[in-house]
């Protein structure tokens, strides 16, 4: 896929906000706030005038006008331009069509889950499930109440993350359930290089298989 000159995602919710209608970024925020961009992705507020500025400078914004209420400051109303609006729906299409394999915080901690004992990660993983399943049923009940009044279309990212707790929520438990229940493999490896502190030798031999590899 082709380099995109603005990547932070808040510049996406800019330009989805910004295609209504022309508007000051201040209203641009107190819209995006009202739809809860912050829970669809990473947004960090005190950035909006930057990222406004960069797509002011990129030629995906334009100023339309300024305006001045009573004694406040002078506002720049913006509004969006042809080459805004192709960069939106082109930057949606590869959003939705390519995978995003960036790992996150869940998965680093996987990747280092030895360091800790079976028992103590057995324990984590069951608060790991109980969080989520309160997460879960409240993102449920909230998203009840949307549907009364909103658009299954608007909806869509919503439903999108409860789906995806639930798909982790079945493999965490999973996971809890072949540790409680000894079927995980090297288990038993595992236990001992805790109680011991020796490293088992077909784990040892992994190890070290890896090492060869990088040479």
């Amino acid at each position: 896929m082709p380099q995109r000159k603005i990547t932070n995602l808040l510049a996406l919710a800019v330009l989805a906000t910004v295609i209504e209608r022309p508007m000051h970024p201040y209203e641009m925020a107190s819209l995006m706030r009202a739809r809860g961009k912050e829970h669809d992705m990473e947004i960090k507020w005190g950035s909006l005038y930057r990222v406004v500025d960069n797509l002011v400078k990129h030629g995906f914004l334009e100023a339309a006008q300024s305006e001045r209420q009573g004694g406040r400051p002078e506002r720049t109303v913006y509004r969006i331009t042809d080459a805004g609006r192709a960069e939106l729906v082109d930057w949606t299409r590869e959003l939705i069509a390519v995978p995003d394999r960036r790992p996150g915080p869940f998965t680093a901690g996987l990747s280092v889950l030895a360091v800790l004992g079976p028992d103590d990660v057995a324990g984590l993983l069951a608060r790991r499930a109980e969080a989520l399943d309160a997460e879960i049923a409240a993102a449920e009940a909230e998203l009840a109440g949307w549907a009364a009044e909103v658009p299954r279309l608007f909806l869509l990212e919503a439903e999108y993350a409860v789906a995806m707790r639930r798909a982790e929520l079945a493999w965490v438990r999973a996971l809890h359930d072949e540790i409680t229940e000894g079927t995980l493999p090297l288990l038993a490896e595992w236990r001992t290089f805790h109680q011991t502190g020796a490293m088992p030798a077909d784990i040892a031999a992994l190890a070290a298989r890896g090492t060869e590899e990088d040479q």
